[in-house]
């Protein structure tokens, strides 16, 4: 042993006096807000402000709004519902249920009740509609308006939000035209005072669009088709095992009397050989056509076929074809044994997606929005969707247009009814129609393409090789299965891949091709020489950040090997979705979802056990897409990330509220973490301080959800999308092939050459890589701007934080007739 000298009584108190000094120090910087880590967004803080001192928050002050929903019910207005009600509360104003839809509306009485805060908690994860709806005959009367006008007047409700399909909402605009008239007459008969009426004189009316059939014009999504394509998916994957056991034909029947958007969907995220939908019917020979593709199918060792039908589907002659005809005509013909299944109500039920939960919600806002903002002038509006924006429309122009796809099917004119559905519908038709109906030619291109996968595996990454195989095997070129990445690629591991073999690959999790999160710049010399070896003309890779960044060292390893100056597209595939240039990528929905179904699970146990608060890890490295979009679907109290800097006073603040909350009947607490939000402030930190602060008022658990995230089945958007982007971009590399060729050779060295494809508000969207540098956080692996942190304000608002609402970037009221217009032009 080491002997330690006896210090004197001098040296012992400059000791003792140094280690206080150092204490003191030490506790000053620990609750010092941390100065912004290097690399580090600036900090985005939401300022604490007392109830009604912002803008938005006395906005509705003396207002009062009433929300009902009408017509068949659908997945997700629950959410809508929600939103309503909260950030209704937020602005000041008086929020009312109607129970029971128009109904409720005309009957009066309970059926108008004023709602609170708590009043619409636990309802999120709920299907259908909590409120009720009813088909209403009183309202399409003019008596049975004056009812309904006369019960809102006496509660001073001038703003009504209604969450319907185009009959619903059209009842709202007739009953916003009629106002004035309803008033006098109501004053004359004594049903209402002359002092009633003033303070009434005009009537909000602001719509959202609830259907799980999609056949709303002027919106991409309406509340509940998600929901709806979630539970036809299911049902077709569990189908699926039975029929390949038998080797047998299933029909299914879905949903879609007048739209075929459900079925279409379905088509392409199982990779059905045949679908029927009303705005497009077939052939005349279509009979001989069908036959022809299923014995295709079996004569490619497939033991199974599946043929998706629209209830409403037609021929040319508008007779309808019916589940039974078709399964007739496959047994007569060819003798295979088939089976009718139709989904029917299934379709309307269970428990909504995360996307219909997150479409609700910011709908709701929008549409409060709406109405607050709204003047006698303003027209009636419906809040939509296009793309990732929230939009508003005037709600009789897209009545309309959704009345002329009626109209247009009714008179034959089927071209005209799939162009006014909409430019999303006609891609995803056309995408359908190439991998179904049209077959490799005999003839071949002689350009030879390359997929591989990159990164940590996604769900949908399947869907999006098995997309780009066969429409590059369309194209007529030669295509290759690159296995485990770049790695695999500079070891040899390629082969030649046929039709038959990515059948089936739509509906699996995972990567089939193996993915690695290796990067090609220490195989320069290996990868150049396989790509000459197997005479690769472009390389399509999908991936997450890997792929970005190997795809850059790629594009600067040119200047040394001539062999990489070949095309390259890089698809975004990651449960993380911080791959610049696309705001949403293949495996992030599926992710969002498992980790909902889990918070909806935990929820449960919280209520059950009462007075308890769950701490969730997410994944998703340094960005906290899932940890957002989580805690907007699951109802979350908090969601720490890293691109919203956060410190010990923000912490203390979230205990304080959930210590208010356990006063309140919602006791229990949801809060997720992103897993690298912060290097400190670690989830058993966070559990540790959660659990100490809160004895005696609540307990903590706390779960780390871990690789569950990355797998399962891919959800119907990660397989749909996966689905368009592999076939838009063989079409796109195809294209710079041929603009690259030079004499029969290849020599890309260009920018453009070199393109990821990606989601950007509205479009997809080819990007030079190089361009995206700059957008880049390397660092941190992150696009330096995120379209998702825009909804943060809502998450904590629907929590009850009382921030401001940030409306500098509102939704603008824009038009649906040029559309029409151009559409007649070209007519």
């Amino acid at each position: 042993m080491v002997a330690v000298p006896e210090l004197s009584p001098e040296a012992s108190r400059l000791l003792l006096s140094a280690a206080l000094s150092l204490a003191a120090v030490l506790l000053f910087l620990t609750f010092l807000p941390p100065a912004p880590r290097r690399g580090q967004p600036p900090a985005k803080k939401m300022a604490q402000t007392p109830l009604g001192c912002g803008r938005t928050e006395s906005l509705g002050a003396g207002k009062a709004i009433a929300v009902l929903t009408s017509g068949g019910d659908a997945q997700g207005m629950n959410a809508a519902v929600r939103a309503v009600v909260r950030v209704g509360i937020y602005t000041g104003a008086k929020v009312y249920f109607v129970h029971e839809g128009y109904q409720g509306l005309v009957d009066g009485g309970d059926n108008i009740k004023e709602a609170t805060w708590e009043s619409v908690s636990m309802m999120l994860q709920l299907g259908g509609t909590v409120i009720g709806s009813a088909r209403c005959q009183d309202f399409r009367t003019r008596e049975g308006r004056l009812k309904a006008a006369r019960n809102l007047v006496k509660r001073g409700i001038t703003n009504l939000c209604v969450i319907g399909g185009d009959g619903s909402l059209t009842g709202a605009d007739t009953f916003r035209a009629e106002w004035s008239s309803l008033l006098a007459e109501l004053v004359k008969v004594g049903g209402i005072t002359a002092e009633e009426a003033k303070k009434s004189s005009h009537l909000n009316i602001v719509g959202m669009v609830g259907s799980i059939d999609n056949d709303f014009c002027g919106t991409d999504m309406t509340i509940g088709t998600d929901s709806a394509l979630h539970r036809i998916v299911e049902i077709v994957d569990a189908i699926t095992t039975t029929a390949q056991s038998h080797q047998r034909t299933f029909v299914l029947e879905v949903m879609g009397r007048h739209c075929g958007y459900l079925a279409l969907i379905t088509a392409l995220a199982c990779g059905a050989d045949w679908v029927f939908i009303p705005e497009s019917p077939p052939e005349d020979d279509w009979e001989d056509h069908l036959c022809r593709r299923l014995t295709e199918t079996r004569l490619g060792g497939s033991r199974l076929n599946i043929i998706i039908v629209a209830e409403g589907a037609i021929n040319k002659q508008g007779k309808a074809i019916t589940s039974d005809d078709i399964k007739s005509l496959v047994v007569k013909r060819l003798g295979y044994d088939t089976r009718v299944t139709i989904l029917g109500h299934v379709q309307r039920g269970g428990t909504p997606s995360a996307f219909d939960r997150i479409l609700g919600s910011r709908m709701g806002v929008e549409a409060v929005m709406a109405l607050l903002e709204g003047t006698p002038d303003t027209p009636a509006c419906v809040v939509s969707l296009s793309g990732n924006q929230a939009v508003r429309l005037p709600l009789m122009e897209c009545v309309q247009v959704t009345k002329d796809v009626t109209t247009a099917m009714n008179e034959g004119r089927f071209e005209d009814a799939l162009k006014l559905r909409g430019r999303s519908f006609q891609n995803n038709w056309n995408v359908y129609k190439l991998l179904a109906h049209i077959r490799p030619p005999s003839t071949k291109s002689g350009y030879t393409l390359a997929v591989l996968n990159v990164g940590a595996p996604a769900a949908g990454m399947n869907a999006a090789v098995r997309s780009t195989v066969r429409i590059g095997l369309i194209h007529g070129h030669r295509m290759l299965a690159v296995h485990d990445g770049f790695e695999g690629l500079a070891y040899g591991k390629v082969e030649e891949i046929s039709w038959e073999r990515v059948g089936g690959w739509t509906g699996l999790g995972g990567s089939k091709l193996g993915t690695k999160r290796t990067l090609p710049k220490k195989y320069f010399e290996e990868i150049s020489a396989n790509i000459s070896t197997f005479g690769i003309h472009g390389l399509i890779i999908i991936g997450g950040f890997e792929a970005f960044t190997g795809s850059l060292e790629l594009m600067e390893g040119r200047a040394k090997y001539e062999e990489l100056c070949i095309p390259l597209c890089i698809i975004p595939a990651t449960v993380s979705n911080n791959v610049p240039g696309s705001d949403f990528s293949i495996g992030a929905d599926t992710a969002l979802n498992t980790i909902t179904t889990t918070c909806d699970r935990i929820k449960q146990s919280a209520a059950g056990t009462k007075r308890r608060v769950f701490i969730i890890e997410t994944m998703g490295g340094f960005c906290g897409y899932l940890a957002t979009m989580a805690g907007l679907a699951g109802g979350a109290d908090a969601a720490y990330i890293y691109e919203e800097h956060f410190n010990i006073r923000d912490l203390q603040v979230n205990v304080e509220h959930l210590t208010e909350k356990m006063k309140t009947t919602v006791k229990r607490g949801l809060v997720l973490r992103n897993e690298r939000c912060n290097e400190n402030y670690t989830t058993d930190f966070i559990y540790n301080l959660y659990s100490e602060e809160g004895k005696g008022i609540f307990d903590c658990r706390k779960n780390v959800l871990g690789h569950m995230q990355q797998g399962g089945t891919p959800t119907p958007f990660d397989r749909n999308f996966g689905t368009k982007m592999g076939a838009k971009a063989v079409a796109w590399i195809t294209g710079k092939i041929k603009e690259c060729s030079r004499h029969g050779r290849i020599f890309a060295n260009t920018a453009d050459s070199a393109c990821l494809l990606g989601m950007r508000k509205r479009s997809l969207v080819f990007q030079p890589i190089t361009e995206l540098k700059e957008q880049t956080d390397f660092e941190h692996r992150i696009p330096k701007e995120q379209w998702w942190l825009k909804l943060r304000p809502i998450l904590k608002i629907l929590a009850k934080y009382n921030i401001e609402l940030d409306t500098s970037e509102k939704a603008h009221l824009e038009h649906i007739t040029r559309k029409r217009v151009s559409l007649e032009s070209n007519i």
